[in-house]
């Protein structure tokens, strides 16, 4: 969703940095990697209950997400493997970045916060699963709100800002809602399809 919303807008300078990198042999691998590395830095730091530097640095590590495909479109180099690895290291990213939290709220006690965490991981994981699943039966699947760019911007700012309770439990919410409306989607889209 935030993809179609400033897409366009940030396209042109995004296409200009990738060019760069690749001029300087920085292939996507490398930034998919590097992403990886740093979001496993915002982990710890969650873990060690540095909330506004976790909240930053996985911000960072967001920049790596988006360029890393801008990189191999720009060096020719885009495949279907390549946007495999990325899906694959992306859920690895969630899992490191939403562990942190938890073992952050597991560490000091916090029962219900724990909780929380497991449905949003849950959540999460389901998102991008409905998704993978519904693409072997219709086109594409990408609907909903909480794509892994707003789940970042979602953390990363309640981190930041100072309101990370209740940004958790609007992701707790929100990455069901948009599993539900993935599967709603594909059941439509299957229905339309026979008609």
């Amino acid at each position: 969703m935030l993809q179609k919303m400033v897409g366009k807008r940030i396209q042109e300078p995004l296409t200009a940095i990738a060019q760069t990198l690749s001029r300087h042999k920085i292939t996507p691998n490398i930034l998919t990697l590097s992403g990886l590395i740093i979001n496993s830095i915002g982990a710890y730091l969650y873990y060690r209950g540095y909330m506004v530097a976790g909240g930053i640095i996985i911000l960072f590590a967001g920049l790596f997400d988006m360029l890393d495909g801008a990189v191999a479109r720009a060096a020719g180099k885009a495949s279907k493997l390549g946007g495999f690895l990325d899906s694959v290291v992306d859920r690895y990213s969630d899992f490191l970045i939403f562990g942190g939290v938890l073992a952050y709220f597991a560490r000091n006690g916090d029962f219900s916060m724990t909780i929380l965490l497991v449905v949003i991981m849950c959540g999460t994981f389901l998102i991008s699963y409905v998704r993978a699943r519904a693409e072997l039966i219709i086109p594409k699947c990408s609907v909903g709100l909480m794509e892994r760019p707003e789940r970042i911007i979602v953390l990363g700012a309640g981190s930041i800002f100072g309101f990370l309770n209740a940004a958790l439990w609007f992701l707790a919410i929100t990455t069901h809602i948009t599993a539900l409306h993935r599967i709603y989607y594909t059941r439509e889209a299957v229905k339309a399809a026979r008609q």
